[in-house]
């Protein structure tokens, strides 16, 4: 049984894999010594990975998990991947955009993938069908868009997403709301139409908090897979493992 973790700008998501198949997963503030051995405990883990967004350090969280756990790894920029890639600043890129195209490949192997994560940034990622990341984009997400010009403005209010909004405002708030919704809805489809003009049978993966907001506004046909990243870090996990 494998854990994976991943730690977030919010919060901290992890998964329990028997093999390839996600039994369990759960998302919670912080995974302490007693959550871990109840998880160790309940599913016989053996093996486990960390990934980590956030500056803080992981090494309480290491040093936990591998007090109770066979085998522990942190995902790094020097960790074996189930990928090529040639990336300028290979030690600076968000672990989870490495284990949202790991999920793309295990998910859709020998595919021309674009994979987009919808969550505090919106992220994109383009591998081709040799499981070569040919490169990506970081892209503010739409909670980020909303604070921000409440943020960088005097006068303009805080506002939530809306399920429905028009293409133009009537009101500052219909115009903020239909400004950020729609700005990233039309990123995302501007993006799927661009590189499908160029590759043919691209398949289009969406992820991230806000994925099923998008997936329902987007026209282009596009795959809905939650728990990408999850999936990828149990791939790399199995891929450091054998």
């Amino acid at each position: 049984m494998n854990l994976v973790i991943d730690r977030g700008n919010t919060h901290l998501k992890f998964g329990i894999f028997d093999q390839c198949k996600l039994i369990a997963s759960d998302s919670i503030n912080f995974l302490d010594e007693r959550k871990t051995k109840d998880l160790v405990k309940e599913y016989g883990i053996s093996h486990a990975i960390v990934s980590s967004v956030v500056d803080e350090s992981n090494e309480e969280l290491l040093h936990q998990l591998q007090d109770n756990i066979r085998f522990v790894m942190n995902l790094t920029h020097q960790t074996k991947l189930p990928f090529t890639w040639n990336y300028k600043s290979k030690e600076t890129i968000g672990k989870d955009r490495l284990a949202a195209i790991a999920g793309g490949i295990d998910l859709y192997p020998d595919q021309d993938l674009l994979i987009f994560d919808a969550g505090t940034a919106l992220t994109y990622e383009l591998v081709n069908a040799k499981k070569e990341f040919v490169g990506g984009n970081i892209s503010p997400g739409m909670q980020m868009r909303f604070k921000a010009l409440n943020a960088y403005t005097s006068r303009l209010p805080l506002l939530n997403p809306e399920p429905d909004c028009k293409l133009l405002g009537n009101s500052t708030d219909e115009a903020i709301i239909a400004g950020v919704q729609n700005s990233l809805t039309f990123e995302i489809e501007g993006l799927i139409n661009h590189f499908q003009s160029n590759i043919n049978d691209l398949k289009t993966v969406l992820t991230g908090g806000d994925a099923e907001f998008f997936a329902r506004k987007v026209k282009n046909p596009i795959f809905v897979a939650p728990n990408l990243v999850l999936i990828g870090l149990n791939r790399i996990l199995d891929y450091n493992a054998q």
